[in-house]
């Protein structure tokens, strides 16, 4: 399906370290460390990503995504309908 975004927006950047994928939503990690995002804002897993750099892992949820900085600190964005976001370390 790309109703929603997900193969019709994909960045055509060669810089990726990791991709991690959600239900309609995708997260790639660039070497520089920063985070790029694509597909579907429905249930807003794309809103309040990660804008600056420093990040060495990436995951995703359903609708809601994680990334590991470099300094051991957890970012957390997306939805928050069962508390993904609310008790992160």
């Amino acid at each position: 399906r790309s109703s929603d975004g997900q193969r019709n927006d994909a960045p055509t950047l060669a810089d990726f370290v990791a991709i991690a994928c959600g239900a309609c939503h995708n997260v790639g990690l660039r070497n520089d460390g920063t985070v790029v995002t694509w597909g579907d804002v429905t249930d807003n897993q794309r809103n309040d990503a990660p804008t600056s750099a420093g990040f060495v892992a990436i995951a995703c949820g359903c609708w809601h995504s994680v990334a590991l900085r470099n300094d051991g600190t957890v970012v957390t964005w997306g939805e928050d309908f069962q508390g993904q976001r609310n008790d992160a370390p």
